[in-house]
């Protein structure tokens, strides 16, 4: 009999993958063995995507397995991972690095959030089930670098997906090192590499080269207006987590201990670098001054007005040109710790300090920035009406999340409507409505512009019915 050569070369990729030499699902495919790890966008959506071909002939257990070496990581090596993520971030607070790694390993959503529908009649019989998209490309942000790709991954995987991401450049380290270790427990496990793929030299091109590349199916990204609005022009289905500047309300009939406990566990939270996170407060008059004095007796730190003004000088900075010009918090104080704001405002206090407020006008730049830093303002209103419309105008209309303190069901109402946003708080800090003390699933990826919201597996999937006519409806003629 004769045996051609590529017939041969089958032959014995099958005979080693069954001695164990090798993995049957990865004996042809060239990218095995780099654990998601590349510099060129093409050779990572290439691996991806065989990744892909084989995550699709595997079961749903296997995607579990799967899931499961990358929770198990994220949990146990949390503190090296979130220690890695800190050193090389350089914002945010240490605990919460690791919080969010462990949290994110055990909450994300996986494969038991995929439900299938069936509709059975007269005419048959119809299934609807949840379908993956292909290769997802992602852009993560330089705040929840690992964290969010950890959570991404999760629900990805569970649809059924692979992904290529681009991280940010100041996150890339513990990125890298983290898929790299995810990666290497499933290819020693299921035999398939590159299920997750990142590029290790992020930049805008990379970026730009994983929006426009043909065999990415779907687009996921974290950030700005500009990364949210690059996404969109894609000209691909973008699952878009896009900016926020979360307003608070408090007015008379609210629990101001409680209040400003919550306030403080939200806004202070990696310090206010989540997307959630509190930003700005408005008080009725009848609030105001009680709400304060539970602030400080919460343990946040009262400026004064100079304080507040030496603050704003070093801390927000203007950047573009004409009708573009615009504040943006300065980056040498994004994520820095309450007491490194305090010295910049002239002040010293204690390291442990959580989070620095005081009284501002709305002209304050604080107010309308979404300045991810542990200082919030605090904005008299006459009443509830202006709280509610002030908070509507700063939140600029990104439909993000808002924040109310109240014991009056019709206030918590009125502000419902009117803000309409994607989360909606009451009574509790912001990290609540991620289910972190409060009921729900936890994703760092919010679809906002977009209109998904919490991201789930379902989110990164696609609906397929299939029909059969006439047959296996056993109820009735």
């Amino acid at each position: 009999m004769q045996i051609d050569e590529q017939t041969l070369r089958n032959v014995v990729a099958q005979v080693l993958a069954e001695v164990g030499n090798l993995p049957a699902a990865t004996s042809t495919n060239g990218y095995f063995g780099r654990h998601g790890v590349f510099t060129c966008v093409d050779e990572a959506v290439a691996a991806a995507n065989e990744a892909f071909d084989q995550l699709s002939r595997r079961t749903i257990e296997d995607r579990k397995r799967i899931i499961d070496h990358i929770r198990r990581i994220s949990i146990d090596q949390c503190v090296e991972l979130g220690t890695m993520e800190m050193n090389e971030t350089g914002v945010g607070r240490l605990e919460h690095k690791i919080e969010k790694l462990k949290t994110l390993g055990e909450r994300t959503p996986g494969v038991e959030f995929l439900k299938s529908e069936v509709f059975s009649g007269d005419h048959g019989l119809a299934v609807i089930e949840r379908a993956p998209f292909g290769v997802i490309g992602a852009i993560t942000p330089v705040t929840h670098s690992l964290p969010t790709i950890t959570g991404n991954a999760v629900s990805m995987i569970a649809g059924g997906n692979t992904l290529v991401v681009n991280p940010h450049p100041s996150g890339k380290k513990v990125a890298a090192e983290g898929v790299r270790r995810f990666n290497q427990a499933i290819a020693a496990d299921l035999g398939i590499d590159n299920l997750i793929c990142v590029i290790a030299e992020p930049t805008l091109e990379s970026a730009d080269a994983i929006f426009h590349h043909r065999d990415i199916a779907c687009i996921c990204v974290t950030g700005g207006p500009a990364v949210a609005r690059a996404a969109l022009n894609s000209g691909k289905r973008a699952v878009v987590a896009g900016p926020g500047n979360p307003p608070v309300v408090v007015d008379a009939t609210a629990d101001f201990d409680r209040a400003a406990r919550s306030i403080i566990q939200g806004a202070a939270y990696d310090n206010n670098l989540l997307c959630i996170a509190e930003k700005e407060v408005f008080c009725t008059e009848a609030a105001f001054d009680p709400m304060m004095d539970a602030m400080e007796r919460a343990g946040a730190v009262r400026l004064t007005a100079m304080e507040i003004e030496r603050l704003t000088a070093a801390a927000i900075t203007t950047v573009g040109e004409g009708a573009h010009r615009h504040d943006v918090p300065a980056k040498e104080f994004i994520g820095q710790d309450a007491a490194v704001l305090a010295r910049a405002a002239g002040r010293e206090v204690p390291a442990d300090t959580e989070l620095l407020f005081g009284e501002t006008d709305e002209t304050n730049p604080f107010v309308p920035v979404e300045q991810m830093m542990p200082f919030v303002p605090f904005v008299r209103c006459r009443d509830i009406e202006e709280c509610i419309a002030k908070a509507k105008f700063y939140e600029h209309g990104f439909r993000h999340t808002a924040i109310i303190h109240t014991n009056n069901v019709r206030h918590m109402t009125m502000m419902g409507r009117a803000m309409d946003t994607t989360l909606f708080v009451k009574n509790g800090p912001s990290t609540a409505s991620l289910g972190l003390g409060g009921e729900g699933y936890l994703s760092f990826s919010i679809a906002t512009p977009t209109g998904e919201g919490v991201t789930t597996p379902i989110t990164f999937t696609r609906e397929r019915r299939c029909s059969l006519i006439d047959d296996l409806h056993i109820l009735g003629r």
